[in-house]
Parts: structure tokens; C-alpha cells; sequence
């Protein structure tokens, strides 16, 4: 099994060329010469007062240099990929803030052997030298109903932890203070994960596969497997396990909640799920908390704030807060990585807004009797609608040569549309409000481009058509409407759409400016011949715009489909008028 491709330069420079790339992105940020340490770029404000670090294995990216910043952390010290940093580094990163000033050195730790072993030892060494250090072990993990000696897992609650500590430093509170609050704040920090796919190190297989369908629960950070396999189900469902998994009083990891508790939320990206999916997940457990829970939900932060490398999952991060650690959570800080969060509450608010009122396009036109017109106008659109439905099939193994095969069931959304307002409306005997209606129909229900093209050119054939209904009157309708398609659709003639059926067709229907009476079927004839001649040319044309533009040219052998549906519009009107077939 072949290691999963990486963009990278080399698996052994990859940390080295990320720190780099950080600190260079962000005036705040500056690297120590010679060690994997980000240092904020300006330590002069740190002058007599409590400096943070912390820091560990590379792969869990913006942790922890992300978060390097006034407000947060003062240095990030980075190991190789999931590897502790060594000792020395983390000591050259204590002696740097020493020398400008600090009052003390605050080092922040998850909890795992390697970064406990490697920090401790830093430590004992400052000391020796004669500097204040402490250190805060961070364990949120939630996942495993009886740890082991080794305790509980340091996760994404560790970034909450740099917030609150960090806010509590830039109001100068002295060190043994930080590190008495911030542990009794840790205590209120609960973590979970899932994921559905395994991460991978630089240049290494993953550590565990995942078959399909299913998923890895209580997993950490370092892509070792979790404590129990499940098959995936919907993000309601897994997110609700999680919680109750998370908050179960049976568990010794359990975060105990209680309803009416304010808590703030961080829905974490473990590496690859989309923003979308993060998005629904964060809805889902905003919910869970705030209605099937009873809690207040203070805060969110949705994103991806500790990761695994590429690992598809997420982690939830749960905080019990009260209005003196809320208000720690709220303090600014330049940290890069840290979100720009609202701090407004956010139970209880209500954050759907009515639309504006406006009547439906499909109520446009009267409910009442229409005149002789409106009986011509409704047996034109049957007409239509009926030539639609019988050419589905064809339009969509037109559209399957180019695109994604959908042609002719969307023309028949909008037919089906139609043919319920026929249903349950008079046709007005006034062409534009006609137009009108027409437009929002197939606006609102047809959709995608195509639902965009026909309305627009309704909608700017309409006004045309409010005083007159003359053949010269629609020569001209018709003729606005089709510029309109151009204008916006960005298509000319010539480029394999639509347009090569009905540009040509309408050209010929501004001859009814000047058709002596009796000569307007003429016309029309003519322009339903010139319609279906530019159809079957677009066989023969190099699409330059819409979705065959993306297709080799050779591939593409068939008639355009939308303009095959534009020359069966045009005949269908034909024949509706009492043309022949």
C-alpha cells in the first residue's frame, strides 16, 4: 500500500517550510533561529508579566503556532509530525522570553506521555537556571468510560485553555494565580471525536483502515484508532451519540452538565470535511445542547482549530462557562487562528428573518374571465407544454453528450408548472402579465441556468406587451427579450447554446414590423424553419459558452439541447396558431 499523496516538497523539511510559511504570513509571528519555536514578533509587551507556551507534535495545524499571538500564546514550540518537541527547544523558547522580561513562563501541555516527558523536563531545566515556570496539563478527552493510568487525552480543548490563560496574562495576574484558575477552568472541558476516514504522516500508510460506511468514535489526535467502530449515520444522529457519550454520568470522563448551565461550543475540524459538513454539524449540535439539553449556548466556534492532518472527522469541544470565564472567552487577541466571535449570546435568539412580502409571480395575473386573446394564449402554452413533455427523453440523451443529461427534465419542471397555474387560473387577456407570470414560474420552479434564461427573457419581453398585443408589438417583445439573454448569459450566436435557434428565428420575426395583414403566418412559418436549421447546426459548432464549453470538441457530436428545445417551442406555437405540423 502506497502512502496517500501529500502537497509537499519533502516529508522531512515539511515542518520546517510550514512554520516558515506561517510566520511569514503574519507581521505578529517571527521563527528562533535555529529551532522549530514561533515567537510573537514583538515579546516588549510581555515586559514583567506571564508568558504562555505551548506546543507539541506537528500535523495539528493552526495548533499551536496559529495561536501565537498578544492575547494567547507568546511561543509555539513544534515537534516533528505527531513527535513531541525535544527538551533543548523548548528550553531555548523559555530562556528567549526570559531574557525579555517576563515575569514567569506558563507552559500549557496535553496530555500525553511524550509531551508531559519532554516539557517536564524543559521545566526542571529553567528552573535550575532560575526562572518561574508552571504548567497546566491539559486532559478533555471524554472518550474512554474508565481511562487507563495515563489518564485522559489533552484534545482541542487545550486551544480553549491558551484563550483563557491567555487573557488572564495580558491582565497581569501573576503566575501561580493563572495557574490555579486555569485549571479549575479545565475542569470543565469536555472532547469527543469521530471520523471517517484515517489520517496518514508525511510519507507513511495510514495507522488503521476504515471500511466503507463505517466510522472510528473517541479517536485522538494522532490518528490512532478509537474506542468503539459504528457505522456512519446522519450528522443528527452522530453528533446526539457524541453528546450523550460525552455528558453520560456512568463514564469517569463524563462532563457533567446540568440544564440551564451556559456552555460555549467548538465544532472542530479534524482535517477534511468540508465546510458544509461542518456547518451542519455545528447545527446539529447546537441543537442538541440547546433543545435537547436544556443549556445555554454562549458561544460557537465552528472550523478547524486542532487537527489531524488530512483525518475526514471532527472533534466536539464542550466549555461550562460562567460570566467571568465568558468574559476571558471574549477578550481580544491577535492570535492568526483564533476566530473573530461575536459576543452575543446566542440561546434563545431567534436568527430566521421574514422576507420582505411580495406577491407570488405566479399571482401576477387576474383570476378573472379573460378575453379571446387569453383562450389563444392558453392553447399556445398547452401546445407548448405538451411538445416539452414528449421530447424529455431526447433532450436529456442530447444533454448526456454534453453535460450532465438533466435538459429535458428541467424543461419539464417548468412544464408541469405551467400546467398546474393553467389549472387554476384565467389566462389574461393582456400578453405581458402573462410574460410575467410565466417568468416566475419557471424562475422559481425550473431552476439552474436554464429557468435564469427563460425568465429573463420574459421578464424583459413583458413590458413590451402591457398597452398592445400587435404582431409588430411581439416582433419587438421577443427581440428584447432574446438581447436580454445575451446580455446577461454572456452567449452570442455562434457559441452552441440556445441562442443559435432563437437569434435567427428572431431575426426574421422583426420582419412582422412591416408584414402586410395576412402575412404574419408566413413570417412565423419562415422563423420556426430558421429556429430548427440553427438547432441542427449546433451539431456542427465548437461550444464557447455553457457546460459543452468544458468538453472536447470532438466528443460533442449532437445537437445543442437547449436549442433543440427552443425550435420546438417555436414550432409548437406554429401549430397552436393553426400552422401545420
Amino acid at each position: 500500500m502506497e502512502p496517500p499523496r501529500k502537497l509537499l516538497n519533502a516529508a522531512g523539511r515539511c515542518v520546517d517550510e510550514a512554520l516558515s510559511g506561517t510566520a511569514a504570513a503574519n507581521a505578529g509571528l517571527a521563527l528562533l533561529r535555529g529551532h522549530r519555536v514561533v515567537l510573537r514578533s514583538d515579546l516588549r509587551p510581555l515586559r514583567g508579566r506571564v508568558a504562555l507556551l505551548s506546543g507539541g507534535g506537528s500535523g495539528h495545524e493552526p495548533a499551536h503556532a496559529g495561536y501565537v499571538g498578544a492575547g494567547m500564546l507568546s511561543a509555539a514550540v513544534a515537534g516533528s509530525v505527531f513527535a513531541s518537541p525535544p527538551p533543548a527547544t523548548v528550553l531555548a523558547a523559555v530562556l528567549t522570553l526570559w531574557q525579555a522580561g517576563v515575569s514567569g513562563v506558563l507552559f500549557i501541555v496535553k496530555n500525553y506521555t511524550g509531551d508531559r516527558l519532554n516539557f517536564g523536563l524543559a521545566l526542571e531545566q529553567a528552573r535550575a537556571q532560575g526562572v518561574p515556570v508552571a504548567m497546566v496539563i491539559v486532559a478533555d478527552d471524554c472518550a474512554f468510560a474508565q481511562p487507563s493510568k495515563a489518564g485522559r487525552r489533552g484534545l482541542c480543548g487545550t486551544v480553549l485553555v491558551h484563550k483563557l490563560a491567555g487573557a488572564l496574562a495580558e491582565e497581569g495576574h501573576p503566575l501561580g494565580e493563572i495557574v490555579t484558575r486555569v485549571t479549575k477552568m479545565a475542569e470543565g472541558i469536555g472532547t469527543l471525536g469521530v471520523c471517517l476516514a484515517p489520517c496518514s504522516v508525511p510519507g507513511c500508510v495510514p495507522s488503521f483502515e476504515l471500511p466503507p460506511g463505517d466510522m472510528e468514535l473517541g479517536l485522538g489526535i494522532h490518528g490512532e484508532p478509537g474506542i468503539k467502530r459504528l457505522k456512519v449515520g446522519s450528522a443528527d444522529e452522530v453528533v446526539e451519540m457524541m453528546i450523550h457519550h460525552m455528558t453520560d454520568p456512568s463514564s469517569q470522563s463524563h462532563l457533567p452538565l446540568t440544564s440551564g448551565d451556559m456552555v460555549v461550543l467548538c465544532a472542530n475540524n479534524l482535517g477534511a470535511l468540508s465546510c458544509l459538513e461542518m456547518a451542519v454539524v455545528t447545527r446539529a449540535a447546537i441543537n442538541c445542547l440547546a433543545e435537547g439539553r436544556g443549556l445555554q449556548v454562549a458561544r460557537v466556534m465552528s472550523g478547524s482549530f486542532m487537527t489531524s492532518l488530512e483525518m475526514t472527522g471532527m472533534s466536539l469541544t464542550v466549555m461550562r462557562v460562567d460570566q467571568e470565564t465568558l468574559q476571558l472567552f471574549d477578550a481580544k487577541t491577535m492570535a492568526p487562528a483564533w476566530p473573530n466571535l461575536s459576543s452575543v449570546g446566542l440561546s434563545g435568539r431567534n436568527y430566521i428573518v421574514e422576507p420582505a412580502e411580495r406577491t407570488s409571480a405566479a399571482d401576477i395575473a387576474p383570476n378573472e374571465e379573460a378575453g379571446p386573446l387569453g383562450a389563444v394564449m392558453r392553447k399556445v402554452l398547452e401546445t407548448v407544454c405538451a411538445s416539452l413533455l414528449s421530447l424529455q427523453e431526447e433532450l436529456n440523451a442530447l444533454d448526456r453528450a454534453s453535460g450532465d443529461g438533466d435538459c429535458g427534465n428541467t424543461h419539464a419542471l417548468a412544464v408541469r408548472a405551467i400546467q398546474e397555474w393553467l389549472s387554476s387560473h384565467k389566462v389574461p387577456s393582456c400578453p405581458g402579465q402573462l410574460l410575467l407570470a410565466l417568468a416566475g414560474l419557471v424562475q422559481e420552479r425550473m431552476g439552474g441556468s436554464s429557468g435564469a434564461l427563460y425568465s429573463l427573457f420574459l421578464t424583459a419581453a413583458a413590458p413590451l406587451l402591457r398597452g398592445c398585443s400587435d404582431p409588430a408589438a411581439w416582433a419587438n417583445a421577443v427581440h428584447a427579450g432574446t438581447e436580454a439573454m445575451k446580455r446577461y448569459g454572456g452567449a452570442d450566436p455562434g457559441d452552441r447554446t440556445m441562442l443559435d435557434a432563437l437569434w435567427p428565428a428572431v431575426e426574421e420575426l422583426i420582419k412582422l414590423q412591416s408584414a402586410p395583414a395576412g402575412g404574419e403566418m408566413a413570417v412565423l412559418q419562415t422563423a420556426v424553419q430558421k429556429a430548427e436549421s440553427g438547432a441542427e447546426s449546433t451539431r456542427h459548432l465548437t461550444a464557447r459558452a455553457g457546460r459543452a464549453s468544458y468538453i472536447a470538441s470532438e466528443r460533442v457530436t449532437l445537437p445543442d439541447p437547449g436549442a433543440v428545445a427552443v425550435a420546438a417551442i417555436f414550432r409548437a406555437v406554429f401549430v397552436a396558431l393553426g400552422g401545420t405540423k
